[in-house]
């Protein structure tokens, strides 16, 4: 499968299970541990839902409106429609079936919320580029994943059996126990392992600005991250993982200074990638919020100036990294 470079700039993403713990001279983060979950009103009516599928079951997904934000789950019924967005006047939107809400997917959703605060989607739209994006970060994601879960499932096994056959061994009665509280040790570690795979803590945050209307690094935007890659190189970084986020100040369209923080967020991605050959898989969906989560306040000059800036944010995977992580610097 061939992915063109624009794809593979907005899905250098959440490849963020399993990334070789042998990289230590590489850049990784994101997530939380423990995530704030939405309740929708039971009634109540919500138009133009916008997020990030984060997680994907048979009838439901789970969607994020902001990295590391609140939750809210979304149910799925045999009348939900699934379409993509319009495209002008003379191409139409085009229907698709649920199985094509991936994650990492950034979707609209309309629907009802029910009596145990799940949001019931009667209609759900999102960009086909968007689409592609999910799909290639699937063919990414999927394998490494599945690998991991089985590694981990069959080394559980493994010491369960080993367990099972000590504690049969009354003339070794002494060493049957204390292998078994071994394997118990590893095998609670594989539990948690597999459990942690989407639990994230934070580790450091880099922040870089631009210059108005500009999605290009400055000098000293530059010698920001180059003095983290170097701070970065000193540290122990199995399972560490990277969201870039861009924003943009509120002077302007909406939809121009989203397009503009997303193109913030993607020069940052591009020069770690080219500087320092950092994997793919150390990234999470790189996004751009535009106006949204400003750091200042817009009415002013310098706080505008504080809003045009990427967020690097290094996290830790407790799945992949098997332990509670230490912030740093």
């Amino acid at each position: 499968m061939r992915i063109n470079r624009n794809i593979l700039l907005r899905v250098i993403p959440v490849a963020f299970v399993l990334v070789l713990g042998s990289a230590a001279q590489v850049f990784g983060q994101d997530s939380t541990m423990q995530q704030e979950m939405r309740s929708v009103p039971n009634g109540q009516r919500v138009e133009k839902f916008k997020g990030v599928v984060i997680k994907r079951e048979p009838d439901a997904f789970t969607m994020s409106e902001t990295t590391g934000g609140p939750q809210t789950v979304v149910l799925l019924s045999p009348s939900t429609e699934v379409k993509s967005h319009k495209r002008g006047v003379f191409r139409g939107s085009k229907t698709y079936g649920p199985t094509y809400i991936l994650r990492g997917l950034r979707l609209e959703v309309d629907g009802v919320g029910n009596d145990q605060g799940q949001l019931v989607a009667d209609r759900i739209r999102f960009d086909e580029q968007d689409l592609r994006t999910a799909q290639a970060l699937k063919s990414t994601v999927d394998p490494i994943e599945a690998e991991m879960r089985e590694k981990l499932a069959r080394q559980q096994a493994e010491q369960e059996k080993l367990a099972g056959q000590l504690v049969e061994t009354q003339a070794l009665a002494q060493t049957a126990r204390d292998e078994a509280a071994r394997a118990q040790t590893t095998a609670d570690l594989a539990n948690n392992r597999i459990n942690g795979l989407d639990d994230f803590d934070p580790i450091k945050t880099i922040t870089v600005y631009f210059k108005t209307g500009s999605s290009v690094l400055s000098p000293r935007a530059k010698a920001e991250i180059d003095s983290a890659a170097a701070w970065v190189k000193t540290q122990n970084t199995n399972g560490w993982v990277i969201a870039v986020v861009g924003y943009a100040d509120a002077a302007g369209r909406s939809a121009r200074n989203r397009d503009l923080s997303d193109r913030r967020s993607q020069a940052v991605i591009y020069y770690i990638v080219t500087k320092y050959r950092l994997p793919m898989q150390r990234f999470v969906q790189p996004f751009g919020y535009g106006e949204l989560e400003p750091a200042a306040d817009n009415t002013s000059r310098a706080g505008r100036a504080k809003n045009r800036r990427a967020e690097i944010r290094l996290m830790v995977n407790k799945g992949i990294a098997g332990q509670t992580s230490t912030t740093g610097g």
